[in-house]
């Protein structure tokens, strides 16, 4: 027992789980941001170009509430009278914010490979050069060439 707690302590140490798990819980409060900025920053102008639409109130009801029979005023309404619903804006509302934390992660992504790129790019420092008379690789310091003998200055 004690060796298989020593294992997972090795295991949950390793710098790897330690960054996955710190971005795990970066990514949960990311989606909430992008969830509250479709709800509350994106949806009401679109809905307002559409007509005053309220995304999150679009739904078909199923089955009628046993409480109270519809037409419904809102989403909640139908859920409150307990109304079986098809509820189709906060689906909308879903893909969207989707979309936008895809989109996000993207961008992060390329950043991130333009950044590795960048770092791969930067050539190394020479540490050979060619003889002049047999076109041989000999190192940068060498005085004389080796393959041919000649004096190289």
């Amino acid at each position: 027992m004690k060796k298989m707690l020593q294992e997972f302590k090795e295991f949950a140490m390793r710098g790897n789980v330690v960054d996955m798990a710190v971005g795990i819980v970066i990514g949960g409060a990311f989606g909430t941001i992008v969830k509250s900025m479709v709800a509350d920053i994106l949806m009401p102008p679109l809905g307002l170009l559409l007509g005053g639409v309220d995304f999150s109130n679009i739904f078909v009801v199923l089955k009628q509430g046993a409480e109270v029979a519809g037409p419904y005023a809102s989403l909640a309404d139908a859920q409150a009278a307990g109304a079986v619903t098809l509820n189709l804006g906060v689906f909308i509302n879903t893909v969207i914010s989707f979309i936008i934390v895809a989109f996000a992660i993207f961008m992060l992504i390329k950043g991130m490979n333009r950044l590795q790129r960048k770092k791969v790019e930067t050539p190394a420092a020479p540490t050979t050069k060619e003889c002049p008379y047999c076109l041989s690789s000999i190192a940068l310091k060498a005085t004389r060439c080796p393959n041919c003998t000649s004096e190289i200055s």
